[in-house]
């Protein structure tokens, strides 16, 4: 008999464990951040759209009015009757008329030849670098610059994540803290709850013991969550929202239906990879572009619709640029120094520096004009009101992007 009793507290171990296990992926989250007392709908947020492998900053502003654009760019090279010009020397990609559109709104910020000292060329090395916002590799521990920003906020009485990535990647180191809760999503379903899940619930977790009542709490508070948000105003408003089919379009517009929910996460991370163009670039790299300008600007329009334009930032940026030089194969190679945009009614629009020279380079590569700390302290001390010095463990001088409160 003791083995069979032994057998049956191991199945109900077991079937309890595994529901344990799943609660994870269910949105008890969502329950504390929709029901947060201490929620402050007028926080500011920012949020980061990582331009994954390398984006060739040289083709996406573009210095057209350069002669030695075109000696360098001989198949790669935008004519300039096609470039959406900014100003008489510089302009953007022709597949980015919607960012256009918001750069001639005042509501997108240029920040050109952005980098760091003594550049790597290594994806893996220099997204830590940009991840951690330190240089020297002995300081890559995992906790990054927006992880030890959200760890400042953490308090015994906060009720919603410090940041919510969305992606079917592991969080970002970016967004990795010490104490502060990272939320990883993928798409909307990540946060509806089918009815069956309550089929889900065996029997035996109606039994009156403190891991059942968890699971049930869990189970209890997520179902009611996540029905709550299906059925809240930012989900009824889908369907034809003008937001573009892709990937990243469908991320963005995850991140503006929970801003709308008046959680108090403040901090949102996204990422669009496939910028690594070491050959046939000219079609891949128009289409990203494509789809980075237009969902960046139904984010923005749908944010101004909303009222909540003046409460947010939006940060791109990618781990470096490319060569100066086109390669064999019509395609780029790994390279420094590259644009950054920054977006949303708070940035100083406009270009907001010069084009890094073509004729002063650093061994084939565009040379850094500014270091990337100095926006990342701008946003810190600026726009999320942290001391900056501490999360970056340097002084930055802030780059000047950000209009007067």
């Amino acid at each position: 008999m003791q083995p069979a009793r032994v057998n049956r507290s191991r199945r109900q171990f077991l079937k309890e464990s595994a529901l344990v296990s799943l609660s994870p992926l269910l949105p008890a989250f969502l329950a504390r951040s929709v029901a947060a007392a201490d929620a402050k709908p007028d926080d500011r947020v920012l949020v980061v759209i990582q331009l994954d492998g390398g984006n060739d900053g040289l083709n996406t502003v573009i210095p057209f009015a350069d002669e030695l654009y075109a000696r360098y760019r001989k198949e790669l090279r935008i004519k300039p009757h096609e470039v959406l010009k900014l100003d008489e020397s510089v302009g953007l990609h022709p597949q980015m008329m919607p960012a256009k559109e918001l750069f001639d709104a005042g509501r997108l910020a240029v920040v050109q030849g952005v980098g760091y000292p003594n550049p790597n060329r290594s994806h893996f090395e220099s997204m830590a670098i940009w991840h951690h916002a330190c240089v020297g590799s002995e300081d890559h521990d995992g906790i990054g610059w927006l992880g030890r920003t959200a760890d400042t906020w953490v308090s015994p009485e906060a009720s919603s994540s410090g940041s919510i990535y969305v992606g079917v990647e592991a969080p970002s180191v970016a967004v990795r803290g010490r104490r502060a809760n990272v939320v990883s999503l993928e798409n909307e379903a990540d946060l509806m709850l089918a009815p069956a899940i309550e089929q889900m619930i065996p029997p035996s977790l109606k039994a009156n013991n403190d891991l059942s009542a968890f699971v049930q709490r869990s189970i209890d508070q997520s179902y009611a969550a996540a029905k709550q948000f299906s059925g809240s105003a930012a989900v009824q408003a889908g369907g034809n929202d003008g937001y573009p089919a892709s990937k990243l379009g469908q991320k963005l517009r995850l991140v503006s239906r929970l801003l709308k929910l008046d959680g108090n996460t403040r901090i949102y991370y996204v990422s669009q990879p496939g910028y690594d163009t070491h050959s046939a670039q000219t079609y891949p790299h128009a289409q990203l572009l494509r789809e980075f300008s237009s969902a960046l600007k139904a984010f923005m329009t749908d944010l101004q619709v909303s009222k909540l334009d003046d409460r947010v930032v939006v940060l791109a940026f990618s781990e470096f640029g490319r060569r100066v030089d086109e390669n064999a194969s019509g395609g780029t190679d790994h390279g420094a120094a590259g644009p950054v945009f920054l977006a949303g009614s708070p940035v100083r629009g406009g270009i907001l520096n010069g084009h890094p020279s073509l004729s002063d380079l650093d061994v084939g590569d565009l040379k850094m004009q500014v270091d990337f700390r100095q926006v990342y302290a701008t946003l810190l001390q600026n726009w999320l009101a942290v001391d900056s010095q501490t999360i970056l463990k340097e002084q930055f001088k802030p780059f000047d992007c950000l209009r007067p409160s």
